[in-house]
């Protein structure tokens, strides 16, 4: 049973890694080249982190906060990014993450 989940685990750590191949139209601050999902999702966590002390309100679970900033784009390894701007695209967005999901 155990070992079971381990390779369940190891199957999601193997799945997960693929969000690194997703471009998205974001540029990094030094205009180098552009964001891909995975950083995306980890400067955003840190962000949370480091910011954390600014919330108003004392009953903000911030690993609950963590746990969604760092799944929020794995449906991205096989929808794709969609750049705000697309209309075409966004119009198709949720049908496309929710059979990637």
């Amino acid at each position: 049973m155990a070992r079971d989940r381990l390779a369940q685990q190891i199957q999601f750590v193997v799945e997960i890694d693929k969000l690194k191949r997703v471009l998205r139209e974001t540029i990094l601050m030094d205009s180098s080249r552009q964001e891909n999902a995975a950083e995306h999702s980890w400067h955003l966590a840190i962000m949370a982190l480091l910011l954390s002390e600014h919330v108003r309100e004392n009953n903000i679970e911030l690993f609950r906060v963590l746990q969604m900033l760092l799944i929020h784009d794995l449906v991205e390894i096989d929808a794709g990014d969609t750049y705000c701007y697309d209309e075409v695209e966004v119009s198709k967005q949720a049908s496309r993450e929710k059979e990637a999901a």
